[in-house]
């Protein structure tokens, strides 16, 4: 596995807080896909899960190298994470193709949260090829 870029973000979960009284749907649509809203209203508090997807976009965005600039939208950045797997970070559009042509297939993310803060960390990765059988000696 070789590392095209990584990145690591940090959110303050108060903040999360102030941002979604303040702009709520308005910020939940601009950002969040719909299955990334949907798991985080299923938790107790959704906040500091939203907060850890905030966070794991921006991580992406840095593991890029592009922020949101080159026609990169924060939809194409989606945050999935299936019952006892860990959360992955799905790449869409142009933030693909960008991944893509930097040389990664996918990408890494970890997310954690405690206290008021939410961190993320992504990896954009290269799979090696795996490699096929042993020639007959």
């Amino acid at each position: 596995m070789r590392i095209h870029g990584i990145g690591v973000d940090l959110v303050r979960i108060p903040r999360m807080r102030e941002v979604l009284a303040r702009w709520d749907a308005r910020f939940l649509a601009r950002v969040f896909t719909d299955g990334e809203v949907a798991y985080c209203r299923a938790r107790r508090d959704p906040v500091p899960h939203l907060a850890g997807r905030f966070a794991a976009k921006e991580a992406g965005l840095k593991a890029l190298g592009t922020g949101l600039r080159m026609g990169v939208r924060w939809h194409e950045l989606e945050v999935r994470r299936e019952r006892g797997q860990a959360p992955t970070l799905v790449l869409h559009g142009r933030s693909r193709e960008l991944g893509l042509a930097r040389g990664g297939t996918r990408m890494l993310l970890t997310i954690t949260h405690e206290g008021d803060y939410a961190l993320a960390q992504a990896m954009l990765v290269e799979d090696d090829a795996l490699p096929g059988p042993a020639a007959p000696r």
